[in-house]
């Protein structure tokens, strides 16, 4: 192995605490805004909608899972930084590292986003049920 394959291959071990963190802080958000809008939006609605410790602990490990996914994606970073920064461009690098690292952030963000969507398409202004004792 080159000094140069080593060199980033170094450079990118030592983002990956930062980019875990990120996944970490996305994670925890994207499922609390989850909880909040399915409380408010799909609850009232659909009363197999809740938020159980159960639920919270399974979908806790299943993203710890999606983070080992996202870990294996991330490697992807060095092996296309390897092949096509063949200058060794710090730009390259950077940006390159930039989009995976939002992308991955982001990512989590589309669980809330299809709440709402189920809202307006299957709830959006019918009444909200009522039941009787």
């Amino acid at each position: 192995m080159e000094a140069i394959d080593i060199e980033k291959k170094q450079w990118w071990r030592k983002r990956r605490f930062h980019y875990n963190k990120g996944l970490v802080i996305a994670g925890i958000t994207a499922f609390m805004l989850y909880a909040i809008l399915g409380s408010l939006l799909i609850a009232p609605y659909d009363f197999d909608f809740e938020i159980t410790l159960f639920t919270i602990v399974f979908q806790g490990i299943g993203y710890l899972f999606m983070m080992g996914v996202a870990n294996l994606f991330y490697n992807l970073g060095y092996a296309i930084d390897k092949q096509y920064n063949t200058t060794n461009s710090e730009g390259f690098r950077i940006s390159l590292y930039k989009k995976g690292y939002w992308f991955s952030f982001w990512l989590p963000f589309l669980i809330p986003v299809m709440v709402v969507i189920v809202y307006f398409v299957q709830y959006a202004g019918k009444p909200v049920p009522v039941i009787l004792p």
